[in-house]
């Protein structure tokens, strides 16, 4: 593995090379894992906290547990500090998810605190959608000028991948980055680390996942057989973080198997067993609140609380999961610019989505499942099975009004049930 060089270097490599010089290229890399999963289930679990026995005490232990706040600016370096109650409306949170190991000498030496996952969730303004957008750690974005934390800066970069945002300027770097990515506007963020992932699953009990084949990664230490698996603990950690295991051994068949992890959480966390448990709901906000450091915008039990409120009664159909649209290029992936827009445009307008392609490499339809659309709150003015629009037409017009996402955008919906795929050479 390529020694990864340091930021100095780095800028000196950019500046002698050219705009298409990377810091580094590793697509072998293997231990990055997370999921935007820990937020969502830490904001659907706050709002549960209402048995009275629990609650006082709930209220307290969960706040005192916050970590210290992130620091988030604008591109001008302005501090930003949304008001507390700003729930009405749409809104967007970002989760990084550290390979650092979060000092825990378990893990081994992580080396760099590179952001191997980083997912937006975006919850529409009438609270009826969520979409959760995946960003591949290898895609080459530009990296615009980051606080260095000691009252300067970093200088921007035209041409990095996007895992390297968070090493190179911390939390608030990869907000910026993905902000300039995206032109959508993020001013609540979060950090987890691998024992975040851990007790997050513990908190619910499990989460079922289906495996189309026995997969054994040594790499992680996964090692699940073929069918259905109720993972907790090590194991769905080590099921987050395998990317040898299955599809292609990419990040992107990553990308997908994690959202048949994702998928069921979300079914686990709005099934009755677990919102009518107020141990469990306990046990999420605190393995929350625990386990990830928060911006000082999101550093707030109130806060938390009224985002869990908007997202509750969202169905799980509408819950939708996507990977950003990328394609390979070089020791990386690119954004596909026409199939981004089409997707970024249509969160920017506050639109929902739908999918018209697969689930991803990673992953594919459970056996029999019967897998429920993403449908729009109106129907849909083109058939499901009708050619995808190209560059950046939508589905319908018309406020509310679905947009259908190209045939080579992949993911699923939160009511989609679907099964991991082993590797395959």
């Amino acid at each position: 593995m390529n020694e990864t060089p340091t930021r100095a270097q780095a800028r000196a490599q950019e500046k002698s090379a050219g705009p298409t010089v990377a810091r580094h290229g590793r697509l072998k890399r293997h231990h990055p894992f997370k999921t935007v999963a820990a937020l969502l289930v830490g904001l659907l679990a706050v709002v549960g906290i209402s048995t009275a026995g629990v609650a006082a005490y709930a209220t307290y232990d969960v706040a005192s547990s916050l970590k210290p706040a992130v620091k988030l600016v604008d591109a001008k370096g302005k501090v930003v500090t949304p008001g507390i109650g700003a729930m009405d409306g749409a809104f967007n949170v970002l989760l990084a998810g550290s390979d650092s190991g979060g000092g825990n000498k378990s893990y081994g030496d992580r080396g760099e605190n590179l952001n191997d996952v980083t997912m937006l969730l975006h919850v529409s303004a009438d609270h009826k959608n969520a979409t959760v957008v995946s960003f591949p750690r290898d895609m080459y974005v530009p990296i615009p000028s980051c606080p260095d934390g000691k009252g300067g800066s970093y200088d921007a970069m035209s041409r990095q991948k996007i895992n390297n945002s968070l090493s190179y300027g911390g939390l608030a770097c990869t907000v910026l980055t993905v902000e300039k990515l995206t032109g959508l506007d993020i001013p609540y963020a979060g950090v987890i680390q691998f024992d975040g992932v851990i007790e997050m699953s513990n908190a619910v009990g499990g989460v079922n996942v289906c495996v189309a084949g026995d997969i054994k990664d040594p790499y992680t230490g996964l090692d699940v057989k073929a069918g259905e698996n109720t993972l907790q603990g090590a194991p769905a950690l080590a099921f987050l973080r395998t990317r040898h295991g299955v599809g292609d051994g990419s990040d992107l068949g990553r990308i997908s198997n994690q959202q048949v992890f994702l998928s069921s959480l979300v079914r686990t966390i709005k099934s009755a067993d677990t919102l009518a448990n107020p141990v469990k709901v306990y046990a999420l906000a605190k393995a929350a609140t625990s386990n990830i450091s928060l911006s000082e915008s999101l550093n707030n039990p109130t806060t938390i609380a009224s985002m869990a409120m908007a997202l509750k009664n969202i169905d799980v159909s509408k819950v939708v999961f996507v990977q950003y649209p990328n394609h390979y290029e070089g020791d990386g992936v690119a954004p596909t610019k026409d199939a981004a827009s089409t997707l970024m445009t249509a969160l920017q307008d506050d639109k929902p989505v739908t999918l018209t392609g697969d689930t991803g490499v990673g992953s594919e339809a459970a056996p029999g499942a019967t897998q429920a659309p993403a449908a729009p709150s109106a129907p849909a003015t083109q058939a499901p099975a009708a050619p995808a629009p190209t560059d950046t037409s939508t589905a319908a017009a018309g406020d509310g009004s679905s947009v259908q996402l190209p045939s080579d955008v992949h993911g699923q919906t939160a009511a989609q049930v679907t099964c991991s795929k082993p590797f395959q050479d």
